[in-house]
C-alpha cells in the first residue's frame, strides 16, 4: 500500500459523460485536470443508460417501421432474433469495456485515477484505489463533481433480497423474462417496457398515479404511448401502488407482487423505474459542510451556492436541474469554459444565453422517448405555460395529414403542438408524437433557442414530401 499526493488545477470526480466534457473543456483551457472514477469510463449513459437502451430499442422499432410498409410487411412478420439484438447491445456498450474511453482521455492530457473518491476539507479528494493505495488530490482553482444519479427505490421491506432491475439489469439482460413487471411510468419505463416486448415477455406495468405515463410531456404524448402498448400486448395499469414484493427460494424464483388494493401478480422479474438519487451518498460532503444524498444546488455557472468561495462546481444529474445526458454535456461544456475563464482572470458572462450561463436547461431542453411511437419535445408543455402564467396559443395537427408521412408508413398515427407565445410571436415550445419524429426535434430546438419570430418561419420552406412538412401545416393552422 502507498500514498501518493498529486495537486492538479482542476480535480473531476466522476467519468460519465459530464465528467468527460467538463474535463476535455478545462483541459483545452490549459489547466491540469484529473479525473476519478469508481466504475467504468464513460458511466451510466454508455454501459447502463442511454447506450444500451437504444441498441435494444433500434431493432424494435425498425421492425415496427417495415411491418407499416407496403411491400416489406410479409418479409418482417416473425419474431426478432433475440440472440442476435442482445449481441448488438454488447458490441454497442464494447462488452463493458472502457479501454476505448481510456485512450480518448489520454488524447487530450486528462490524467486518470481510478477509484473512489472522497472529500477529506476544502479542494482536497482522497482517492481510495483498486489495489488499496490511497491518492490524495489538491485541486489549485475548482472541484467538479460529476457523479450522476441512481435508481431510486421505493421504501419496501426486504427490497434488496429480492433482486430487482433497476436500469442497470434492464438494459444488460442476457436472457428475456417470461414475464416481466415494470413499476413506473417515465422514460426509463416505457422504452424498456417496449423493447422486452418486443423480445418476448410477457409486459405488466404498475403505474402509481392515475394521470398517464410520461407526465411531464404533454398528455396527448403518454396516452398515445398507452394505447400503442397495449396494442401490442403491455397490461398497463393505472392507479397500481406495490405494498409488498417477495421472490420464491433460487435465483430464478418467482417474484410475488401485492398491490394496495390487495391483488397479487407474479412475475419472473421486476424492474422499478421509480425515479433518480443523486450519488452524493459516499463522496465525503460532510467533510465540507454538506449532507451527504443531498442534491447539489448551483447558480447558472454550476458553482455550488453553499460553497462561499466558489471552488465547488456540480455538473449534470447531480445538481437536478435537468436530468438528461445531452443537457448533462452541454451544462459541462458551460462549467469547463466558466472554470477556465475564472481560473484565468477573465470576465465570466453569465448573461441571458451568455457562453457562461445554461440558459437552455430552463428555456428549450429536448428530449426523446424512443417508443412506438416516438416522443419529440422541446420547451414548455401547455401546462408549464398555465403555471407560469404565459400567453399562449396552442396549435395542433394530425401529422398522418402530411404527404411524408403518408409515404413513411401506410396507416401513419401521430400528432404535432406547437405553442406560440403571443407576446413575443415565438415558438415556446413544440411536440411530436408518432413514428420517425426524433429527427424532427432539432428543428423544434432551433426555433426555440433561437426565438425565430414565427412569421420568419413561414419562410423556412420544407422539403417535399417529408414529415417535416407538418411545420407547414402547423403555421398554416395558426395563421388561419
Amino acid at each position: 500500500m502507498s500514498d501518493t499526493l498529486r495537486t492538479y488545477d482542476v480535480v473531476v470526480i466522476g467519468a460519465g459523460p459530464v465528467g468527460e466534457n467538463v474535463a476535455d473543456r478545462t483541459s483545452a483551457a490549459g489547466l491540469s485536470t484529473v479525473i476519478v472514477e469508481s466504475e467504468l469510463i464513460g458511466g451510466e449513459c454508455s454501459f447502463w443508460a442511454c447506450e444500451p437502451s437504444k441498441a435494444l430499442l433500434r431493432p424494435v422499432l425498425a421492425r415496427a417501421d417495415a411491418r407499416r410498409v407496403p411491400g416489406l410487411r410479409q418479409a418482417v412478420a416473425g419474431p426478432l432474433d433475440v440472440a442476435a439484438v442482445l449481441a448488438h447491445r454488447d458490441d454497442i456498450v464494447n462488452h463493458w469495456q472502457d479501454d476505448d474511453q481510456v485512450d480518448w482521455l489520454n488524447s487530450v492530457s486528462v490524467h486518470l485515477v481510478r477509484g473512489q473518491g472522497r472529500f477529506d476539507g476544502p479542494r482536497q479528494v482522497v482517492v481510495s484505489t483498486p489495489d488499496g493505495d490511497t491518492v490524495r488530490l489538491t485541486a489549485r482553482h475548482a472541484v467538479a463533481v460529476c457523479t450522476g444519479t441512481g435508481t431510486a427505490l421505493p421504501d419496501l421491506p426486504h427490497l434488496d433480497e429480492i433482486r430487482p432491475w433497476t436500469n442497470r439489469e434492464a438494459t444488460g439482460a442476457d436472457r428475456v423474462p417470461g414475464r416481466l413487471a415494470v413499476v413506473g411510468g417515465g422514460v426509463v419505463a416505457v422504452e424498456m417496457a417496449t423493447a422486452w416486448r418486443a423480445l418476448g415477455a410477457q409486459v405488466t406495468m404498475l403505474v402509481r398515479g392515475s394521470r398517464g405515463l410520461l407526465t411531464r410531456m404533454e398528455p396527448f404524448a403518454g396516452e398515445m404511448v398507452a394505447d400503442a402498448l397495449r396494442e401490442v400486448g403491455v397490461d398497463v395499469r393505472f392507479g397500481a401502488s406495490v405494498t409488498s414484493v417477495t421472490r420464491e427460494e433460487g435465483d430464478a424464483g418467482e417474484v410475488r407482487i401485492t398491490l394496495a388494493d390487495g391483488e397479487q401478480l407474479a412475475a419472473d422479474e421486476i424492474l422499478f423505474a421509480t425515479g433518480r438519487a443523486p450519488r452524493t451518498d459516499d463522496i465525503g460532503l460532510e467533510t465540507i459542510g454538506l449532507t451527504p444524498g443531498d442534491w447539489l444546488t448551483v447558480d447558472d455557472t454550476f458553482r455550488v451556492s453553499a460553497i462561499n468561495d466558489g471552488w465547488l462546481y456540480a455538473v449534470g444529474d447531480v445538481n437536478h436541474r435537468v436530468l438528461m445526458t445531452h443537457q448533462g454535456k452541454y451544462q459541462a461544456r458551460i462549467a469547463g469554459a466558466v472554470i477556465g475563464a475564472r481560473a484565468h482572470g477573465e470576465l465570466v458572462d453569465d448573461s441571458r444565453w451568455g457562453p457562461h450561463v445554461a440558459t437552455a436547461d430552463s428555456v428549450a431542453v429536448p428530449q426523446v422517448v424512443f417508443t412506438d411511437p416516438e416522443v419529440a419535445s422541446v420547451g414548455l408543455t401547455t401546462r408549464e405555460a398555465e403555471r407560469t402564467g404565459r400567453r399562449i396559443r396552442v396549435v395542433d395537427y394530425d401529422i398522418g395529414g402530411v404527404a411524408g408521412a403518408v409515404q413513411y408508413a401506410k396507416g401513419y398515427r401521430g400528432k404535432a403542438r406547437m405553442l406560440v407565445d403571443l407576446d413575443r410571436g415565438t415558438v415556446a415550445g413544440v411536440t411530436f408524437v408518432g413514428p420517425g419524429v426524433a429527427e424532427l426535434l432539432h428543428s423544434a430546438t432551433i426555433a426555440v433557442t433561437s426565438e425565430v419570430p414565427v412569421e420568419r418561419l413561414w419562410h423556412a420552406v420544407p422539403a417535399f414530401p417529408t414529415i417535416s412538412e407538418v411545420w407547414l401545416r402547423l403555421l398554416e393552422t395558426y395563421r388561419g
